[in-house]
């Protein structure tokens, strides 16, 4: 099976790099739709038989359309003797923290007091980097605004998974091997049922309550909501146009139970009131808070019910005592969801304080858990890019961020500012740059508006 598999690969990448080659503008679409359903088609191929260094290739087509695209637009700018884009400020710090990373890949981890070995520091390369080449790329290409085909794949991937989370029974997910995608080949130990993420359900720590939550074609819930929130915020400032869509995109974060992202997406509206000097997306934010709260009170009551072993729900009910869950809190300081990100963020503050010169790529996050390395910070981009490159490629990320962040709100870009303003409000508790549907469409379409208000 895995040689077939391998073989129809071979065949459809090869057309789909020739296709880039001819178009790079083919990859950004590839990439908005096709890192949507990424873990889904993932996880379908390893129960299916194609497992280990098979898949892992398979799952590279993302880096290789990447690759091919920057390619094709770098030979264009040898041929014609000059850069796709007039440089700016902006595109000064993403160098610079490119250049760090890179530099910070070939300093030997000894020095840095790092354990990750080469394996860890690919991986850890290509975390830190593959977003810089999206926006290098975005800068490279004049981009017809993409709302639409976002919203749309985003209204999909949210009706799947509002459908899974009512049809679809646990034992589904456990029989198509789903668990053992993440343990075997992922490299992640997780608690959850039948040996499932934990964040597949939410335990509330009442006798028999594990909430279904939906996880779509991410197989996570807070990929989907992530996404569906850059969706929303590139909606935002134009309102009146597919709304059918957008509402069904607000029904599936709804039932994703991801707090965060509601917060995110509040954030987002502001940055577009901020940008169009209006009031109305102001308002919107403080309803989206309001329904929040409500919403965090009206789930328990309507979520998806499945199935429950006495198994599973022993062993929820013994993580949720371990943990401390407040029985039925589902909004407090000492819920441990919300605990759990408070401890790492403030850990790994500690860590980049202590180390500022950082231990080097793969020393952080989920590249050193699949690589059973020590973890030196998790979670938040912020202190995990602190472990690994220190405390100047934080600030580094930190400068090229803020600066595009402004250039877009200056140059009348409310959308695209505000889908990135919420993805940099939500990497203080979580990794974006792990969530490569974030990591490639986010920065890329950033670049891509740059370079169209410029020209405009």
């Amino acid at each position: 099976m895995a040689a077939v598999a391998l073989l129809l690969y071979g065949a459809a990448l090869a057309a789909g790099a020739v296709a880039v080659w001819r178009r790079p503008i083919v990859a950004v679409y590839a990439f908005v739709v096709g890192l949507a359903v990424h873990n889904a088609v993932m996880a379908g191929l390893f129960a299916l038989g194609v497992r280990g260094d098979p898949l892992t290739a398979i799952a590279a087509w993302k880096e290789v359309l990447l690759a091919v695209a920057l390619v094709r637009v770098g030979c264009d700018a040898i041929r014609k003797r000059r850069l796709p884009f007039r440089p700016l400020a902006v595109d000064g710090f993403a160098l610079a923290f490119g250049l760090l990373v890179l530099v910070y890949a070939l300093v030997p981890q000894a020095w840095l007091d790092g354990e990750a070995d080469a394996q860890g520091i690919l991986y850890g390369l290509r975390h830190g980097l593959a977003f810089v080449a999206a926006y290098f790329l975005g800068r490279s290409l004049v981009l017809s605004p993409l709302r639409g085909v976002v919203l749309a794949t985003a209204a999909v991937v949210a009706a799947l998974g509002v459908i899974e989370a009512y049809t679809v029974p646990i034992d589904a997910w456990e029989n198509a091997d789903v668990p053992e995608y993440f343990g075997e080949q992922l490299g992640f130990e997780h608690h959850g049922p039948r040996g499932l993420p934990e964040n597949f359900v939410f335990n509330t720590g009442d006798e028999d309550d594990l909430l279904r939550r939906a996880v779509s074609t991410f197989l996570s819930p807070l990929g989907t909501a992530y996404m569906l929130v850059v969706a929303l915020c590139l909606w935002a400032p134009r309102p009146r146009a597919a709304w059918p869509l957008a509402a069904v995109v607000a029904v599936g974060l709804l039932f994703t139970f991801t707090r965060a992202a509601l917060l995110a997406l509040a954030g987002g509206l502001v940055v577009v009131a901020i940008a169009r000097r209006s009031w109305w997306p102001v308002l919107a934010a403080v309803a989206t808070l309001g329904l929040g709260v409500a919403w965090t009170q009206v789930f328990p009551a309507i979520a998806p019910e499945t199935t429950w072993s006495q198994e599973d729900l022993e062993y929820q009910r013994q993580r949720a005592r371990e943990l401390g869950v407040p029985p039925g809190e589902t909004v407090s300081l000492d819920e441990p969801s919300i605990r759990s990100h408070l401890e790492a963020l403030r850990d790994g503050v500690e860590a980049v304080v202590e180390h500022p010169q950082g231990y080097g790529l793969g020393n952080a996050g989920a590249t050193a858990l699949r690589t059973d390395v020590p973890l030196k910070a998790g979670e938040s981009t912020y202190t995990e890019l602190g472990v690994e490159t220190g405390l100047a490629g934080v600030l580094a990320f930190v400068a090229w961020n803020l600066a595009l962040l402004w250039v877009l709100v200056r140059r009348g870009a409310p959308g695209t500012a505000a889908a990135l303003a919420a993805v940099l409000a939500l990497a203080v508790q979580t990794d974006v740059l792990g969530t490569p549907w974030l990591a490639y469409v986010v920065w890329l379409l950033s670049g891509a508006r740059l370079t169209a208000a410029t020209r405009e």
